[in-house]
C-alpha cells in the first residue's frame, strides 16, 4: 500500500494505492489520525488506484469518520473501483459517505459547500 497526501486549499486530498487489509490497515489509520491531529478537518481519500480493502480497512476508515465528526470535519471518497466499490456497496458504506466519481467531482462538492 502507498499513501500519499496533498493540500487543494482546505481540502486534504489523500491517494491510497495498492491494497488496505489486516497488515496495512493500521498504517492507513496513522495516516488519517496525524492528518486529523494537526488540524486537517475536510479529507478527500482517492481509491482510484486500490484494488483491495478488507474489514480492517473498513474498520479503520470509520474509526477516523468518528474523529473527524467530534470536529465538525468530513471524510468523502473518489474513485471506486471494481471489488472495492462492491465492498463498500455490500458493507452499507455508501449509505453513509458520500462518494464521487471521480477527485475533481469531489473537490468541486468541497468548493460549492465552502
Amino acid at each position: 500500500m502507498e499513501i500519499s497526501s496533498r493540500k487543494e486549499k482546505e481540502v486534504t486530498v489523500v491517494t491510497v494505492t495498492g491494497r488496505i487489509d489486516a497488515i496495512t490497515a493500521p498504517d492507513f489509520e496513522n495516516h488519517l489520525d496525524g492528518l486529523i491531529g494537526q488540524g486537517d478537518k475536510l479529507l478527500l481519500i482517492n481509491l482510484s488506484g486500490l484494488g483491495y480493502i478488507s474489514s480492517a480497512g473498513l474498520r479503520s476508515i470509520l474509526s477516523s469518520a468518528k474523529k473527524l465528526k467530534t470536529l465538525s470535519g468530513e471524510l468523502v471518497f473518489a474513485g471506486l473501483q471494481g471489488p472495492v466499490e462492491e465492498v463498500f456497496q455490500i458493507s452499507g458504506f455508501q449509505s453513509i459517505f458520500k462518494i464521487f466519481p471521480s477527485e475533481g467531482d469531489a473537490l468541486n462538492s468541497f468548493l460549492k459547500d465552502g
